[in-house]
């Protein structure tokens, strides 16, 4: 699937599964801009794995709670490369915390930088992609938990249940312009998020045992859905999500 000629945002994109779809869309020919806001040698040593596969790459220190930083992503993306086809809207942060013991300051970061940021990356890029023509793809990265429960993360799931309806209502919103909005809902995924869970045996075994395939996702399967999504293949697909899960959401203890 070639993507040679399109240009893609991808916030949160110098780590885990950021990383990932940033490479995934680099290796099918689009050019990258990576959002950061944090450890920028990480960022310039993507920026040279991707521009060795041929392509173009520049990182932009954003803040993707603010708008004015989700612009700047924008304006950086047609300064360098003339226009924007895919956002993807990947940032994201968890507090585990239950909703008796979440603060408002733990709620307010969440709610910002995983809600708000995805609500106005989808306004902004719209308006760029209708003012330049040609349609485009909008991705969000949600979670498995945009529909179902994880008590003890509270916060989270609410902002992932945001985006559930911010993906449908926008995708019926934009259709009429080209613009398609479609979610993809990881379930566990190995990346630094799950790092806990990942350094601890008794916890590893128990979240597998519960993953119909026995096992987490590797950020670059979540990635190749993504690149799916932003080709030719998925021009019916709007409004909707697709989880990515090895089945996690439909296991059952069989009662």
């Amino acid at each position: 699937m070639s993507l040679k000629g399109k240009v893609a945002i991808v916030t949160g994109g110098n780590t885990g599964i950021g990383k990932a779809i940033a490479v995934g869309l680099a290796k099918s020919g689009a050019s990258i801009v990576i959002d950061y806001v944090a450890d920028p040698a990480a960022t310039d040593a993507l920026e040279r794995e991707i521009v060795s596969l041929g392509d173009q790459a520049i990182g932009v220190e954003a803040d993707v709670s603010r708008i004015d930083d989700l612009q700047r992503l924008v304006e950086a993306a047609v300064a360098k490369f003339g226009r924007l086809d895919i956002m993807v809207n990947n940032a994201g942060v968890e507090t585990r915390t239950s909703v008796l013991e979440t603060t408002e300051a733990q709620y307010d970061k969440v709610l910002s930088i995983n809600l708000k940021s995805a609500f106005f990356g989808v306004q902004l890029a719209a308006k760029q992609m209708i003012k330049q023509g040609g349609g485009g793809r909008i991705v969000n990265i949600t979670s498995v938990h945009e529909d179902w429960p994880m008590p003890g993360n509270t916060a989270y799931c609410l902002a992932k249940g945001g985006m559930r309806m911010l993906t449908r209502t926008a995708g019926v919103e934009l259709a009429p312009h080209g613009v398609l909005v479609v979610g993809v809902g990881p379930g566990a995924v190995a990346t630094p998020i799950n790092l806990t869970t990942m350094k601890d045996p008794a916890l590893m075994a128990k979240l597998d045992a519960a993953i119909p395939l026995g096992r987490m996702a590797k950020p670059e399967e979540i990635a190749s859905v993504v690149v799916f999504l932003a080709g030719d293949s998925a021009s019916y697909l709007t409004a909707t999500t697709i989880f990515a899960d090895g089945g996690m959401m439909q296991n059952s203890v069989g009662l």
